[in-house]
């Protein structure tokens, strides 16, 4: 193998993994066995549900990756399926990044998703869609509120004399103020608000930091409650937990629980918050989004969790041992599988892409299509991630027939900007690092005269330290990349802060040229 210089290897990589982090307990309380979390695994912030006949049917914050907001439904709110998104092709086009926070509910016969999303040359706004089915097809009727400081988080809700309402946040905190929670009458047809807004309440509690958000509603013995989340969300530093206020009438006064948070992190899950109450069979859940506490698990991203609550004689929600319903209460779920042989002629529906760039990419006859690009970093498909450890696979055919000044091959993606990719083409095999929209080699050698399917692999450890390798057997034996006992290439910057790392196929050149996979595995590793 010809390589770059030792010296240029050790300035280029760096091995670097997070701290382990520490954990609050929340006190003990008498409440059934909590379910095997995450119920949502992998990045699905922000989660919300409702129950349409004997079905329970969630989505998720998709953020700036593709498809817009995955459909999921479930029989027993433990056990679910993807079986679409709500925008599967193109977003809206008033909107053109940061999908946030989609909330689903059914009123009337329809389907309603009120969600966040960047206006094209404005701020953030609360947009609505509707379909007469809940998987869909959706219609979208653009913007309903977009305040100069943001709009986000929104909630329908009927008032105690059922009228139809909005909730949702201002987003104060984008400009270092406070954060109301608004209420606004919305018309009949759920497209427009009419009347007087009202504000609820706002971040004063020295727990909240400077936010509150993500508000969920729910009415219990006379009272309306409010589940919201406050602090901060994101990243190995969040802070996030989850209070509860009340009040007799929507429009207030609210009271907030002097015992709050209500939901905190324990052993196994931090940063909890921003979610749905939900009741199935008697019994009540918050379905809500948190990192798994395992060094590295903030790169997998905000998962979703069932938290099983009661109610007190005060008449209080009370969680037991925090987010997941706490330690040993049950088995932890194990990272599912992946592995696509592109049978099928569709791509299967977990695949994701940058929303901004959406590749060109067919399957049919046990392969994957993927059309190149020459711009922002090529055209990408991933997959998101279940665990800290975790390896991937992919066999890139044909890679010495790529046109010249393509490349193709296998990458952890953060973003557009953001990768790490084991790449063929123009007879070689480099390791890319893009950052910042700047690519570097970090590493590269010769490609196998008349080399055939070349077997690409990836393996992350606590999701910041990556090894790779490549195999021209089918996989009987792979060979380093890396040479034995250097650095781990670090991966420490790709996620942006509100995301998870993808993982996936990348083809970077013309946009004539093509190329071909015909497989791809991704497992957790303990």
């Amino acid at each position: 193998m010809t390589t770059t210089t030792f010296c240029r290897l050790l300035a280029a990589l760096a091995l670097l993994g997070p701290a382990p982090l520490g954990a609050r307990a929340q006190a003990p309380a008498a409440a059934p066995a909590a379910a095997a979390n995450p119920v949502l695994p992998g990045d699905f912030p922000d989660p919300s549900v409702t129950k349409i006949g004997s079905t329970y049917w969630a989505t998720a914050t998709s953020s700036n990756w593709g498809p817009v907001f995955p459909l999921l439904k479930s029989t027993n709110l433990t056990d679910w399926t993807l079986v679409g998104s709500v925008f599967p092709d193109r977003p809206p086009t008033w909107a053109d990044h940061y999908f946030w926070a989609p909330e689903i509910s059914q009123d009337g016969g329809k389907t309603y998703i009120f969600y966040t999303a960047h206006r094209r040359g404005g701020n953030l706004c609360v947009g609505v869609a509707s379909a007469d089915r809940p998987e869909g097809p959706y219609r979208d009727h653009g913007p309903l509120v977009g305040q100069p400081d943001g709009s986000i988080d929104a909630f329908p809700v009927r008032d105690e004399k059922g009228q139809p309402y909005l909730v949702w946040k201002e987003d104060g905190n984008s400009i270092g103020q406070p954060t109301p929670i608004w209420a606004q009458p919305l018309n009949a047809a759920r497209t427009a608000l009419t009347g007087p807004r009202t504000e609820l309440f706002r971040n004063t509690a020295p727990w909240e930091g400077n936010l509150v958000e993500g508000v969920s509603l729910v009415r219990h013995g006379g009272y309306f409650y409010a589940f919201y989340a406050a602090n901060g969300c994101c990243g190995g530093g969040c802070t996030y937990a989850t209070g509860v206020a009340r009040a007799r009438t929507l429009l207030g006064p609210w009271e907030k629980y002097a015992r709050n948070p209500v939901l905190t992190q324990n052993a196994a899950w931090k940063c909890p918050g921003h979610g749905t109450a939900v009741e199935r069979n008697g019994r009540w859940y918050l379905l809500h989004h948190a990192y798994a506490a395992a060094p590295g698990s903030e790169m997998v991203g905000r998962q979703g969790l069932l938290s099983e609550f009661t109610w007190s004689t005060g008449g209080w929600p009370v969680f037991a041992g925090g987010a997941g319903g706490g330690p040993g209460t049950a088995p932890a779920r194990p990272a599912p599988p992946v592995r696509d042989g592109f049978d099928g002629t569709a791509l299967g529906l977990a695949w994701q892409w940058p929303v901004e760039y959406p590749p060109a990419a067919a399957v049919g006859g046990g392969q994957l299509h993927l059309s190149a690009r020459p711009d922002h970093g090529g055209a990408a498909l991933g997959h998101t991630i279940y665990a800290a450890d975790y390896d991937a696979t992919a066999t890139l055919l044909h890679p010495a027939a790529l046109p010249a000044g393509t490349a193709a091959g296998l990458a952890a993606l953060g973003d557009p900007d953001n990768a790490l990719a084991l790449l063929a083409g123009d007879g070689r095999l480099r390791l890319v690092r893009r950052a910042k929209g700047q690519e570097e080699v970090l590493l590269e050698t010769a490609l196998p005269a008349g080399a055939g399917p070349l077997g690409l692999r990836l393996q992350a450890r606590r999701s910041t330290r990556f090894a790779f390798a490549y195999s021209t057997d089918g996989g009987a034996t792979w060979r380093p990349l890396v040479p034995p006992g250097s650095p781990d290439v670090s991966g420490a910057y790709l996620p942006p802060w509100d995301r998870g790392i993808r993982v996936g196929v990348l083809a970077q050149g013309p946009a004539t040229a093509v190329a071909d996979f015909d497989g791809f595995t991704l497992t957790g590793q303990p």
